[in-house]
């Protein structure tokens, strides 16, 4: 699994939720998306990309208002493809069910996806994972041969 949960700074590294606090929001958000695909052009280390969401986790709704993807709709769209075109499969993080991400994945060319349910406490684990199996299901989806197998369209 490989994800992005920080950006260059200079000689240093920083979580998205420590940029919005420095930067603008359409920045890091921006900054962030098209470093997807840097990343996934720069390793063959991992199958599944996952929390593509991560940046917008932190957004500075008290600043910038409430996330519209639409805004940055071409970015997430570039990194999906980048992402599909490497062969990959990306996430479903069933925590938060947006349901813009299966569906531009799967427009985007995205074969193949996994669950995470970003479980920290064991209580949470697999949360809300009927909705997210109806969401993928709706965008052409469907679970492999094993519990374990990637949903596939």
């Amino acid at each position: 699994m490989g994800s992005l949960h920080t950006l260059e700074v200079g000689d240093d590294r920083s979580e998205p939720n420590t940029l919005f606090r420095k930067w603008g929001a359409d920045e890091v958000m921006w900054t962030y998306l098209e470093e997807i695909p840097r990343m996934v052009a720069g390793s063959q280390t991992f199958e599944v990309f996952t929390h593509i969401d991560y940046a917008v986790r932190a957004w500075p709704t008290e600043i910038a208002g409430p996330f519209d993807p639409r805004r940055f709709e071409d970015g997430f769209r570039n990194a999906m493809r980048a992402i599909a075109e490497s062969g990959r499969a990306l996430e479903m993080n069933t925590r938060r069910l947006w349901s813009w991400i299966p569906q531009w994945w799967s427009e985007e060319g995205g074969k193949a996806v996994t669950f995470g349910s970003d479980a920290h406490v064991p209580v949470a684990l697999a949360a809300n994972f009927p909705e997210a199996t109806a969401m993928l299901e709706h965008y052409g989806f469907r679970s492999g041969r094993r519990p374990e197998d990637y949903w596939t369209r």
